[in-house]
């Protein structure tokens, strides 16, 4: 018979997994070569992760699980191979099937069969009130779904390591989930039975199981609680016995706490105990942060040593802290032995990729003693019917490259790398877990950690993070600044600052002392630090140097020595709508006309703006940016050689609406993006990042710009790709490898689609117009490894960025590949930058 070919369609609808009777066939072909045999290219990640709901398990006899398990592991064999080990991270339920675990393997579970919320609301929600939406009901995926006991899920877990461990050849561990809220499975523990511990309101009122809860009594039996459940007992105790007895009887290696359980009250919103929207109160972070240590605590208490795993919140480290007093840092110098949080998958919802990095970032400045963070990739839900690889990011792989470009650096000077490697899901809301899906995401996922940062890349945040729990839980409390300080990075980064990098002040100060010069080649930006602390310090030694420094948000905090390099001086604050003054060079409107009108509120952006020119008359100094609301003008930023200050504001509203979690951006055709200025200051740097959009409304691209064997890979993300992007960096005008630019003002000018990334090793100067190209060209000589040719160069100096310290050959306008004798070129920055001087049309380099 002759095979029909299989469309895209069609490949979206294959069943999970191959008929029971081939089902050993399917798992001998999809063997992969064991772990100790020779790899082409080094393991990528410590462990791969694929997560997944029971739906695929549509047959649940042996032979029905054998040929799901095989599917799994046959599908992603070609990341498999690529790491050290593999877990499976099962969505069973909601973490309900722990909790009414009787330790009995013939009890039925209510599991995650739905497609839909799983435990409807008692009311509908405000934008479905027919209740006809996913939110408001629940579908079942299939007719007749099987049936899960204990016993068919123990059965799962250990057919999963037996078929995965013959496949792979690798040791497969086995997760399991426990979830706070109603989205997955219709739990009656949280809801009928126990609605004391789901008090939040995230998904509307009584639906958020909050980690500082206690249970009432209950007389009925549980595998942890045989006598019943005493009055009072905490939710750490009773999940932590229960965690222990299931995980244990049934085979699991590790639990997962999802949706910012045991990390915070409210992890989805920017509100919390802390914040109401209009003022801060303090007051009750202490005690919130030794519930919420307490809670962890209770539960290794009874679940001692089974490793722990986690989502973490939404938002940003300072916002957790401002707003809910969420204490990472003890939670992290716990011994609880966790996981740090990965990224979220929040920003496939709703674009805000600046909220996902600054968040990340936040969150892996600091690591617990495991000093392993992970990644994670939205590929499928199971449940709210989208898969976002094909329909959230249109195939693009934008939040693979922005989040996998980031330098995460230690304290002993070195860059850490993500050790896990996450997949929010591996299956679709109908079970079905489609080829194409692993096909076409695992090559950019090894393509982008292939070129994984190895020193700091253009811009490194210096994240206060000890400095900010001080801010929050010490006699006197700055929550105001924290929160402004973290979600005024989030609005820079979406206006398009590169900030790709991180290290937190403590280690910051242990890098230095082992390497002075670690971060020599970057831009250090910082909030203005506290006065007269070893911060402080080093950041001023280092301007003294003339390495640069760029300080944002408010200055009452500085010593008089930084302000007097800054030659700044408090006055009188003004806030409100003002009119922004700009001694930078703004994006331009192709179609539009921009209006330079910023929206700075007090209660957001840390106080006021009251900074003026300390002396007019002093040199040295010049005024990037000034405000005014009519009556009185204030200094916004200033730049005074290796150091610049930008006041910046937060432009967003605060949700006063109930549905509300996170800022609202002020509206662009009203306001003048207020964070974009932190991007506009580089130039004073020599990194000239602008664009030309088409009109107020047209959103910036987001670009990044990691190092890695001495060059740059830029990875971008353009939400419009109408807009254009115009670079200048200090060695010239950047050649992405592999395409054209057209040469302006120093400047080289790209039109970029939606997501890109892009080696860079050339830079044009001293050319001022003209098309250019720099493309890779095949090798045709034994002693040859690479080559990249240019075209189009008009009397130009061009600066190569070599791999390491090898032979470097440069010819002008000779193809002959055997040419052993280069032109002359002399080195710069001890030998990192190869300059070639006065060149016309074509420049081949190869080394």
């Amino acid at each position: 018979m002759t095979k029909q070919p299989v469309s895209r369609r069609d490949i979206l609808r294959l069943p999970a997994a191959a008929a029971a009777a081939t089902a050993l066939e399917t798992t001998a072909s999809a063997a992969i070569p064991a772990a100790n045999a020779p790899d082409l290219e080094p393991p990528a990640f410590e462990r791969a992760t694929l997560e997944m709901s029971l739906k695929p398990f549509r047959d649940v006899s042996d032979a029905g699980i054998r040929a799901t398990c095989a599917e799994v592991f046959r599908a992603w064999a070609p990341l498999i191979r690529r790491v050290k080990s593999v877990a499976v991270m099962l969505w069973t339920a909601d973490g309900s099937e722990i909790l009414e675990y009787r330790g009995k393997a013939s009890d039925e579970i209510e599991w995650a069969r739905y497609i839909g919320i799983g435990t409807p609301p008692k009311q509908n929600p405000g934008d479905d009130p027919e209740g006809i939406g996913l939110h408001g009901q629940s579908h079942l995926y299939m007719d007749h779904p099987p049936r899960i006991t204990y016993g068919t899920l123990a059965s799962i877990v250990r057919t999963l390591k037996e078929v995965g461990r013959q496949a792979a050849g690798k040791q497969v561990t086995v997760g399991a989930t426990f979830d706070p809220g109603p989205e997955f499975a219709n739990s009656k523990f949280k809801y009928t039975k126990h609605p004391e511990i789901a008090p939040g309101g995230t998904m509307g009122a009584g639906t958020w199981v909050t980690c500082i809860t206690r249970l009432h009594a209950d007389p009925a039996a549980y595998a942890g609680f045989p006598k019943g459940i005493p009055e009072g007992t905490s939710i750490g105790t009773y999940l932590g016995r229960q965690s222990q007895h299931f995980l244990s009887d049934l085979g699991f290696d590790y639990l997962w706490l999802s949706n910012g359980f045991g990390f915070s009250i409210s992890s989805w919103s920017v509100l919390g105990p802390l914040f109401d929207g209009t003022h801060f109160d303090t007051a009750q972070g202490p005690g919130i942060r030794d519930s919420l240590v307490g809670f962890w605590r209770d539960f290794r208490k009874e679940c001692p040593a089974i490793p722990l795993e986690t989502r973490g919140t939404n938002l940003m480290l300072g916002s957790d802290l401002a707003t809910n007093g969420a204490p990472l840092r003890d939670l992290y110098q716990g011994n609880f032995k966790m996981t740090a949080p990965p990224n979220s998958p929040w920003a496939a919802l709703d674009g805000d990729f600046g909220l996902e990095i600054v968040g990340y970032l936040s969150r892996i400045a600091e690591l617990p003693p495991d000093n392993r963070f992970p990644f994670r990739y939205y590929t499928h839900d199971p449940w709210w019917l989208n898969s976002p690889w094909f329909d959230r990011y249109g195939r693009s792989p934008h939040d693979i490259y922005l989040p996998l470009s980031l330098a995460r650096i230690d304290g002993n000077a070195s860059i850490t790398k993500p050790a896990y490697l996450e997949f929010l899901t591996i299956d679709n809301s109908y079970g079905r877990m489609p080829e194409q899906c692993p096909n076409e995401v695992i090559p950019h996922i090894l393509a982008a950690m292939g070129d994984y940062s190895d020193a700091p890349g253009l811009a490194t945040w210096l994240c206060p993070f000890d400095e900010y729990h001080d801010a929050v839980f010490s006699a006197s409390p700055k929550p105001e600044l924290i929160f402004f300080a973290d979600w005024f990075l989030r609005g820079a980064v979406n206006a398009g600052f590169p900030l790709n990098g991180v290290v937190s002040t403590g280690n910051y100060l242990k890098s230095l002392a082992k390497d002075p010069e670690y971060f020599d080649h970057t831009v250090l930006v910082s909030l203005v630090p506290p006065a007269g602390g070893k911060v402080e310090a080093q950041l001023l030694e280092r301007i003294r140097r003339g390495r640069p420094v760029l300080l944002y948000g408010p200055t009452q905090h500085a010593s008089a020595a930084l302000l007097d390099l800054l030659n700044l001086r408090s006055a009188a604050p003004i806030s409100g709508d003002l009119q922004l003054k700009l001694n930078l060079e703004a994006d331009q409107l192709a179609h539009d006309n921009p209006v330079f009108t910023l929206r700075h509120r007090e209660l957001t952006s840390a106080g006021g703006v009251d900074t003026v020119i300390q002396d007019a008359s002093r040199a040295g100094v010049e005024v990037r940016a000034t405000v005014s609301n009519g009556s009185a003008e204030r200094v916004y930023a200033v730049s005074a050689g290796a150091v610049a200050w930008l006041r910046g504001t937060f432009a967003s509203a605060i949700p006063t609406n109930a549905g509300g979690r996170i800022p609202i951006p002020d509206s662009p055709s009203q306001f003048f993006p207020a964070e974009s200025v932190l991007r506009l200051l580089l130039k004073d740097f020599g990194y000239s990042v602008h664009f030309v959009k088409s009109v107020k409304e047209t959103r910036s691209p987001m670009l990044f710009a990691a190092r890695c064997r001495n060059g740059y890979y830029l990875s971008s993300y353009s939400p419009s790709t109408a807009a254009t992007v115009h670079l200048r960096f200090p060695q010239g005008a950047p050649l992405l490898v592999g395409a054209e630019t057209w040469l302006a003002d120093g400047h080289s000018t790209y039109m970029l689609p939606r997501s890109a990334h892009h080696e860079v090793r050339c830079f044009v100067d001293n050319q001022k117009t003209g098309e250019v190209s720099c493309v890779e060209t095949y090798s045709g000589y034994l002693k040859i490894r690479r080559r990249l040719l240019l075209k189009g160069l008009s009397n130009a100096t061009v600066r190569f960025l070599p791999e390491d310290n090898g032979p470097v050959i440069m010819a002008a306008n000779d193809m002959r590949l055997h040419n052993e004798t280069s032109l002359p070129f002399t080195k710069e920055d001890n030998g990192r930058t190869l300059v070639a001087r006065g060149i016309t049309g074509q420049l081949l380099i190869s080394w």
